[in-house]
């Protein structure tokens, strides 16, 4: 892999993969939480009409740009970051990446385009409503981190999408979408230092001079003052759940790496993690369970979600409290210990083996931390974690008295 940062302040990382496909994607170091003086679900909406016109393209022509050589053009916003990927032939990799830079440097904006975007995001919103198991997440962030910026839905809400306006969509962009603060990264069949002069190329085309120095986090650190245990009358065929607290941050190291191996034992994809086979294999209590965790600048949420029959919903809390206890009290052997890394490593390879995830994993780690860790270097920081780490990391994160609940029912 090759990384480095152009003259304007612009992040980049290439990596050599083996496959026709070639991937690249433009992170931007902004998202719901820095909406800060604009409309709530901005970033999003922003995300949204990206797309809708360059000043050298119409939104037709962007819709089909890429659809014409097999390719696909997509985005997501996050409370931290948007970003822009593409799937192309490597052959159409030009193609692709002056897409996204253009689409970033020199949008239109036009106002009918505006206005049609409105209510598609109003009706996402909509959706989201109509789905418990999604819109009980949104309120679980919204209500752990109740008056700080990261408690804002990413799509905002009906309310605050109909006043946006087309010059505070420009203010925004201008505001926050400068190279320092932006990271490119492409995987392809394509020697790495080629790619890295293409890059420069670019980045001297659509930006020019140097703007000012990668920010650093200046976010502090968030922590909850008060928890909460919530029961919402949904009047749903079934109960959804979710139990968590806030976990390490992107930058504590030290305690981050021990909470994704404890989530990944305790609930990940798998289904001899913990309480899969508790709850579903064994018993066949819920259809699905997991434990996540998300990070960001300044904390991290770790959340167990489920969906029950409500009669199974008391026998699932007492085995989810159970096994959080199991994991509190005795430290794992290292014969679990050991066979828990060597399944998370075969899901890493696994998960390397896509070169879009691989692409945007690229993109949020220079947003985060400014380079990238090879797949060695993650490995050796898995493999420093302790069963002592494991018990501590379970003991801190889902301590009784720091636990939330919210149950739609």
């Amino acid at each position: 892999m090759t990384s480095g940062i152009t003259e304007c302040g612009l992040r980049y990382a290439v990596r050599r993969s083996g496959t026709a496909a070639a991937y690249c994607a433009l992170s931007i170091r902004c998202g719901t939480r820095d909406e800060a003086g604009y409309s709530p679900g901005i970033a999003h909406f922003v995300e949204h009409t990206l797309f809708k016109g360059t000043a050298r393209k119409s939104a037709e022509t962007i819709n089909g740009y890429l659809d014409r050589l097999g390719g696909e053009l997509n985005a997501y916003t996050t409370k931290e970051e948007i970003v822009l990927h593409a799937t192309v032939l490597k052959e159409d990799l030009n193609k692709a990446a002056g897409l996204l830079f253009e689409i970033v440097t020199s949008p239109s904006f036009p106002e009918d385009e505006i206005e049609t975007e409105k209510s598609v995001i109003i009706d996402e919103i909509k959706s989201y409503k109509d789905s418990p198991s999604e819109d009980i997440y949104d309120r679980f962030e919204e209500m752990l981190y109740a008056g700080h910026p990261l408690s804002t839905p990413i799509l905002g809400t009906a309310a605050s999408i109909r006043k946006i306006r087309r010059k505070e969509i420009e203010k925004f962009v201008k505001e926050k979408f400068v190279p320092e603060k932006m990271a490119f990264t492409v995987v392809a069949d394509i020697d790495e230092k080629l790619l890295e002069k293409f890059i420069i190329r670019l980045s001297s085309k659509w930006f020019s001079g140097k703007t000012g120095d990668f920010p650093e986090n200046t976010h502090g650190h968030f922590a909850v003052t008060e928890t909460f245990d919530r029961t919402v009358s949904k009047k749903n065929h079934q109960a959804n759940c979710i139990v968590g607290s806030t976990a390490p941050s992107l930058y504590e190291e030290n305690e981050r790496i021990p909470a994704i191996l404890l989530c990944n034992i305790l609930g990940g994809p798998a289904g001899n993690s913990i309480l899969n086979s508790e709850l579903r294999e064994k018993r066949g209590l819920v259809y699905g369970v997991d434990c996540s965790y998300t990070q960001y600048s300044d904390t991290g949420i770790a959340a167990i979600s489920l969906g029950c029959d409500k009669d199974n919903l008391g026998k699932c809390l007492s085995i989810i409290d159970r096994e959080l206890r199991k994991l509190q009290d005795k430290a794992m052997s290292e014969r679990r210990l050991n066979a828990a890394k060597r399944q998370f490593f075969g899901q890493m390879a696994i998960a390397s083996d896509s070169g879009e995830s691989q692409c945007l994993s690229m993109g949020k780690s220079l947003l985060a931390f400014g380079s990238v860790l090879s797949d060695s270097e993650i490995r050796s920081k898995i493999d420093s974690v302790t069963a002592g780490d494991i018990q501590n990391a379970a003991r801190k994160i889902f301590a009784e008295d720091k636990l939330s609940r919210l149950i739609y029912i």
